[in-house]
């Protein structure tokens, strides 16, 4: 038994020398390595990865403008207030259109100082007409100023000074601004329902008469 014990160990052993031995006669040569052909990269030279293309968060849109609820332009005194209505009648605005009536205190005005007399005065009216100016009044009450010429109540004197400046334009010499106290009555013309392009045409039409102003009503 220990005899045959023996012959089976030796049998297994060579067994397996005989098949480590085929396995290694069937393996691929490995390929020699060739010096001559290596060649050292610098760190600096290395490609680098190519950056990741980070996904940009979409532009928001442009808010749109919030439209206007209601816009007034003035203030004309009450008697100028259809002629400044018929400038707005291209827009064709209808029922859009109202008028607010208040009672302003007026600190400087523009006239033509005291004539003397009425003959004098309408004289300087006359002139006034021929030179295509028509709003003004002759003052007749009693005081310094009686028979002067008003050409505009302001309520500031940048506006007096506007006034005062078309009329140089238009050839009138003896204008002057001056500060008066009054209360007098003014109409502001109102548009409703106001949007973007009608707000546009509303300031290049404000900005044809000097004096006036276009706002947001109150």
């Amino acid at each position: 038994m220990r005899v045959l014990f023996l012959f089976l160990v030796l049998a297994n052993v060579a067994l397996y020398v005989w098949s480590r031995g085929d396995a290694a006669d069937n393996a691929p040569a490995a390929r020699p390595i060739e010096p001559q052909r290596l060649k050292v990269i610098a760190p600096s030279d290395v490609p680098k990865p190519a950056p990741v293309a980070k996904k940009s968060a979409p532009a928001a849109a442009p808010a749109a403008a919030a439209p206007v609820a209601c816009m007034e332009w003035g203030s004309f005194p009450v008697a100028d207030a259809p002629r400044y209505e018929k400038a707005l009648e291209p827009l064709g605005l209808g029922e859009r259109l109202a008028q607010r009536r208040t009672e302003e205190l007026a600190g400087w005005w523009v006239y033509i100082p005291s004539q003397k007399n009425r003959q004098g005065a309408l004289r300087k009216a006359a002139e006034l007409k021929k030179l295509g100016i028509d709003e003004f009044f002759i003052v007749q009450e009693e005081g310094e100023q009686r028979w002067a010429l008003s050409l505009g109540v302001f309520r500031s004197e940048e506006a007096a000074q506007a006034r005062l400046a078309a009329l140089r334009t238009q050839g009138v010499r003896s204008a002057r601004v001056g500060t008066r106290e009054t209360v007098v009555p003014k109409v502001w013309l109102q548009v409703k329902s106001v949007d973007a392009p009608l707000a546009a045409r509303l300031k290049e039409i404000a900005a044809q008469v000097e004096g006036s102003e276009l706002k947001s009503c109150p």
